[in-house]
């Protein structure tokens, strides 16, 4: 790989304007992919698989009105008075315009809504004042028949005692033998009681009659009641969930699309915002605010944090190189490998679904590890020209050494972010393939357009003083081209080097050690989640439409969740309010559960959809613990007695989505991936390290390091973003769970960057060993070899990725300071403070190897030595196999 990319560096340096040129058409080709193909980004995320997709996929099928896409607009007056009727009658007619759009399926009137909910509460009032009024008119009827039985009773008892009476007067003829004179007038008298008791009779049937009526006229007053009473519990469980606030000075409106959340076009979620602020904009009074599931605000990527972290970027460069010219063509290279990459990135996104923070990850990526590369090449090269070297064979004799392990160092980066879609999770593994790409693509700038920029610069990358002393003072021919630097050489004598102390040493470890430890502790509190309306920027729509509705009708109505009830069996429309109720019931016993409103109910009657408001905001705690909850509920066993008497009962499955729901899946999804992919990264770490350093225990020592870099980096983030420390320092207006997807980016990130720093260190001390410097020595020498271009390279890395945690999208900022915390504590704590000491400490035993490895593994020569030997440089006077070696550092 030495030779190749020594004679790159070679053709590079010949054909300067062949190489800019063919960088520029990739530059516009990528221009033109970009106007051509690029779409629009998202903000949300899905993996397919998790519970409430599931959920979602099914009310696709059986409820498609309720597994649309969402989304939330916020209406206010802006004096903070309540709406006047001609206000309401305007925005309704607004949101009616919207409702025409392609892709709307239907648009809810606050105001209208809230209105219907009045009626409907009247309405059950009105039906229970009837109701009672209806048994107060059945208690009077049941008296009224009451003292009728009484009247009937006692004519019939008159009766039957005259009856008696005709009995014993009839006895008494037939004993006295007066029976046949008796009889007619016995016979009248009987005729009569007979009349006098079918008349009796006529009017019991009659009474009887009325009873029943009224018994009817009680069940149906009875149903009428359960469903009043039925009607009236829901209502009750549902009053925390309000379209128009208290005081009518605020009103909520949905817009319901017909595609999923994932799948709605930014056209469509344009054009409501556009309808909507165009006909508010005509309602004197009223201002509009959008929610983060409707406001697509793509992160801004140029803005002052940015600007700032290039500037110490290019002060850097300027101090380690000495020369603007100089400073100027890291800055140069990784730009335009950015653009190459970023429009090349976004040239895709009309085709594959992207996220609004991978292609500024990328951006990210490349233009810090875009600026380190070509700092080391570039800084090999300025130490090979005051060395005397010609400038083009200095340049392929740069790209060869440093550019060998450049690229060595790219590709470890590039391995590590590609093996993000080992996860299995879509939008990370697009997330690693483009930032493996950016990488990619400042890995082959550095190699190709910083020889040709070199070259084409010539001696003017040294400052005026140095090539002042490159300056010969006879023919090159007489002198030989290292006279000069002999001369310097001579006259500032390198400072004598000795292994550091092992009890500094120790020091060092157990401070180093000690340190990262406690940083590293508020890791073990990581909580995760995607960021929310309450984390946008303060001046942004979407955080205003958050705390409005927070303010207004409580938090928990920014994160509703939608639990879904699967039926034992399908339910008829004279039960579905007894089965809503019994289900509805159980939900809001639960902790943390403001209300509960019925969502709809499926054609087929065996799912009912349930809208349920949490008390706190969709990534606190609390929430996602109410998740967990309501799915530990099914089976839900209901007992439900419907209007008709029936008995609905079984065990009801439940699944809850929604977008609160979504992003606490996604968040368990990627802890679940986490250990798998670090453990795929460490063995990575491992297996690369014991190639390059062909030993067992460096490979260890660098891995712990990575290890102990990255929750040190973890607790960091958690300790700012999480818990508020310092928040107003990194503007932290509302700490809050850590971005889900964070940790694990940060493994594949941080891991091929602290390679890259490992590798421009160990590879010197492992040198200096090689050629026959003791262990603890080559320590010393490798350190002060390094030292100065990896510190440099850090805080052009810090800077760059530190001016990122200033941005205005919340998950920017987070991942900026995540990866400028990260680089600070592993370049400057882990690879020059216990690395070095914890290799002192194991002298010879640091590059141990058994001889069977030794035998079978390659010899990769990353620092290029193998290159030199084949083109060594002969200083004038020195015998022609002894190549004069020109340090990193």
């Amino acid at each position: 790989m030495a030779e190749l990319l020594y004679r790159l560096g070679r053709f590079a340096s010949r054909r300067v304007k062949t190489v800019i040129a063919a960088w520029i058409a990739v530059l516009a080709i990528a221009g033109v992919g970009y106007a051509v193909g690029a779409g629009t980004l998202s903000d949300s995320f899905s993996i397919p698989g998790t519970p409430t997709q599931e959920v979602t996929d099914r009310l696709a099928t059986e409820m498609p009105e309720a597994a649309g896409g969402t989304g939330t607009v916020v209406l206010s007056t802006t004096g903070g008075e309540a709406f006047t009727a001609d206000q309401q009658d305007q925005v309704a007619d607004v949101l009616a315009d919207v409702e025409g759009i392609d892709g709307v399926e239907a648009v809810v009137d606050p105001f209208a809504t809230e209105a219907d909910r009045e009626e409907q509460a009247d309405q059950l009032a009105d039906g229970e004042q009837q109701i009672a009024d209806g048994r107060d008119q059945l208690a009077d009827g049941r008296e009224q028949l009451d003292a009728g039985q009484q009247q009937l009773d006692d004519a019939r008892a008159e009766l039957e005692a005259g009856q008696e009476q005709l009995d014993d007067a009839r006895a008494q003829a037939e004993a006295a033998g007066q029976a046949e004179y008796a009889a007619p007038q016995l016979d009248a008298q009987q005729e009569q009681l007979d009349a006098g008791l079918a008349e009796l009779d006529a009017q019991q049937d009659t009474l009887d009659s009325k009873a029943t009526e009224l018994e009817d006229g009680a069940a149906e007053l009875d149903e009428q009641a359960t469903q009043l009473e039925q009607g009236r519990e829901l209502l009750d469980l549902s009053s925390g969930i309000s379209l128009v606030s208290d005081d009518a000075s605020t009103a909520v409106s949905t817009v319901m699309f017909t595609d999923a959340q994932m799948d709605l076009s930014q056209e469509t979620k344009d054009a409501v915002i556009d309808t909507i602020d165009d006909g508010v904009a005509d309602v004197d009074g009223v201002q509009v605010d959008f929610g983060s599931d409707i406001a697509q605000e793509t992160p801004s990527v140029v803005g002052p944090g940015e600007i700032v972290g290039l500037v110490v970027a290019a002060i850097v460069l300027v101090v380690m190189l000495g020369t603007l010219i100089g400073a100027g063509l890291p800055l140069l290279t990784a730009l335009i490998g950015v653009g190459v990459a970023a429009l090349g990135a976004l040239a895709f996104s009309g085709v594959v679904q992207m996220s609004s923070v991978t292609p500024v990850l990328g951006l990210m990526l490349g233009l810090a590890v875009g600026i380190d590369y070509a700092l080391f090449i570039v800084n090999r090269h300025r130490h090979q020209l005051k060395e005397g070297y010609e400038v083009r064979e200095s340049v392929a004799l740069a790209n060869g050494t440093s550019g060998n392990a450049v690229v060595f160092a790219g590709a470890t980066v590039v391995i590590a972010l590609l093996a993000l879609n080992v996860t299995g999770i879509p939008f990370l593994g697009l997330m690693g393939t483009v930032g493996a790409a950016s990488v990619a693509v400042a890995v082959l700038v550095s190699v190709t357009l910083t020889p040709s920029l070199l070259s084409a610069i010539g001696l003017r990358i040294l400052s005026r003083k140095e090539r002042a002393r490159l300056a010969p003072a006879a023919p090159a021919d007489a002198q030989g081209p290292h006279a000069h630097a002999a001369e310097h050489a001579a006259a500032e004598p390198a400072k004598p080097l000795r292994p550091m102390r092992t009890s500094v040493a120790v020091g060092r470890v157990v401070l180093g050690v000690a340190v990262l430890g406690v940083v590293a502790i508020p890791a073990l509190d990581l909580r995760t989640n995607l960021p929310d309306g309450s984390s946008a920027p303060e001046d942004s729509t979407s955080y205003a439409a958050y705390t409005t509705v927070a303010d207004a009708f409580g938090p928990g109505v920014n994160g509703p969740l939608l639990v879904v009830a699967d039926l034992p069996q399908a339910v008829g429309e004279e039960d579905e309010v007894a089965t809503q109720l019994a289900i509805a019931t159980q939900l809001a016993a639960q902790d943390d559960v403001v209300a509960v409103a019925p969502a709809g109910t499926s054609d087929d009657g065996t799912v009912i959809a349930f809208q349920v408001v949490p008390a706190d905001g969709p990534t606190s705690e609390s929430t996602e613990q109410l998740v967990h909850t309501l799915r530990g509920l099914s089976p839900l066993t209901i007992d439900a007695e419907g209007t008709n008497g029936a008995s609905v009962t079984g065990d009801v499955e439940i699944g809850v989505a929604g977008a609160a729901s979504g992003n606490i899946d996604i968040s368990q999804k990627l802890s679940d991936a986490l250990p798998l992919y670090l453990g795929v990264v460490i063995g990575l770490s491992l297996l690369i390290l014991i190639v390059v350093f062909r030993s067992i225990l460096v490979p260890v020592i660098a891995t712990l390091g990575f290890v102990l870099s990255y929750f040190a980096a973890l607790g960091g983030v958690v300790a700012i973003y999480q818990w508020g420390w310092l928040s107003s320092v990194f503007g932290v207006h509302n700490p809050g769970a850590i971005l889900n997807f964070l940790p694990t980016i940060l493994v594949g990130i941080l891991f091929g960057l602290a390679m890259d720093y490992m590798l421009f260190l160990g590879s010197g001390m492992r040198e200096a060993y090689a050629h026959g410097a003791p262990a603890r020595l080559a320590v010393a020498q490798g350190f002060r070899a390094g030292r100065s271009v990896v510190t440099a390279a850090a805080i052009i890395m810090i800077s760059v990725f530190g001016g990122f945690v200033f941005a205005e999208d919340a998950m920017i900022r987070s991942i900026g300071f995540a990866l400028a915390f990260g680089v600070l504590v592993d370049a400057f704590v882990v690879r020059m403070l216990v690395v070095p000491a914890l290799m002192h400490l194991l002298g010879d035993s640091a590059w141990w190897l058994p001889r069977w490895l030794d035998k079978i593994l390659p010899n990769v020569d990353v620092e290029g030595s193998a290159l030199e030997r084949r083109h060594p440089h002969v200083e004038d006077g020195a015998p022609a196999d002894e190549p004069v070696r020109a340090t990193v550092g």
